[in-house]
């Protein structure tokens, strides 16, 4: 599945999505001033949550929401300390609770643009798991917001299993084996077997 950096979608025309676009590549601009390598899987991300939601066939309005929200699911790591990430999975409590609040500064820092007001949820919620014991208000199942359940996936994917991030390969079939493992228990089953079918 090929990786591309964002591009604005050439199907939005009016100033609403004018605005998203230019929003979304200035906090980007950010992101890859913080890490580099935060701003790939930023782009990774999307990438494979488009797939996602599009082989659910969900409205091409939606997938564009997902994939700006997929791009901006980390932007809340802008407040992490650099010396946090560095550190990442080998952290402290005290550093694990200032790292698990990037999914909540990722929604307040848009709090008041009226054009990513929709795509809040799916950034705060992309770390909830299926069965409740995710963060950081443990929603369970449906009530975890289904495009932040598609970035899971994804974002999952691209830090655990993708040989591009980590600099070692899985065969497509182990890859499949451990999405499959964490069925209806981190992640929703229907989005795993539709981001099985997306990797062909």
């Amino acid at each position: 599945m090929q990786t591309l950096p964002f591009q604005p979608d050439p199907g939005g025309t009016d100033g609403a999505s004018d605005s998203l676009v230019d929003i979304a590549a200035q906090l980007l601009h950010l992101l890859k001033l913080k890490s580099p390598k935060l701003f790939l899987h930023s782009n990774q991300v999307a990438n494979y949550a488009v797939s996602i939601a599009a082989k659910m066939r969900l409205p091409r309005e939606e997938i564009e929401r997902i994939r700006v929200a997929a791009l901006l699911h980390d932007i809340g790591h802008l407040t992490v300390p650099n010396a946090i990430l560095a550190k990442v999975p080998y952290l402290s409590a005290r550093e694990l609770t200032v790292y698990r609040y990037h999914c909540n500064a990722g929604g307040c820092m848009l709090e008041n643009i009226p054009s990513c007001l929709d795509l809040i949820p799916y950034i705060r919620y992309h770390h909830e798991r299926f069965d409740g014991k995710g963060y950081p208000k443990r929603l369970k199942g449906v009530n975890i917001p289904l495009g932040a359940r598609i970035i899971a996936v994804a974002n999952y994917y691209d830090r655990f299993i993708n040989p591009c991030t980590q600099n070692w390969s899985k065969t497509k079939e182990e890859a499949v084996r451990e999405l499959l493992n964490h069925s209806s228990t981190s992640f929703d089953s229907e989005v795993i077997r539709a981001f099985i079918d997306a990797l062909g």
